[in-house]
């Protein structure tokens, strides 16, 4: 081989290194890309995670405050009802000792 024919192939070796060195970092830059995609969507669950928890511990606080508001109207109810009975028995009283007390 003479020095031509040698050097020849040092130069496509070395730009075959070249092209390899280039594609070898162009993989390597999208890795990082997808692992920094990756990352986002992992970091993008957690957050979705925790807003879904916070959602479920909300709802049970509002069932818990609904249960208590319901058990609350219903005493009100109740209370509603003794006291309209307690008031018509009274307006009857009333009337009675009005319609006692007319002369026919």
């Amino acid at each position: 081989m003479d020095d031509q024919t040698a050097n020849g192939h040092s130069e496509q070796a070395f730009a075959d290194i070249d092209v390899a060195t280039r594609r070898l970092m162009a993989a390597l830059d999208a890795l990082e890309r997808a692992v920094e995609r990756r990352r986002d969507a992992d970091r993008d669950e957690d957050e979705l995670a925790a807003r879904i928890q916070a959602l479920g511990a909300d709802r049970a606080r509002l069932a818990d405050e609904l249960d208590g508001s319901l058990v609350k109207t219903k005493r009100l109810e109740r209370s509603n009802r003794e006291i309209a009975g307690r008031l018509d028995a009274a307006i009857g009283a009333i009337r009675e000792v009005l319609d006692g007390g007319e002369m026919p």
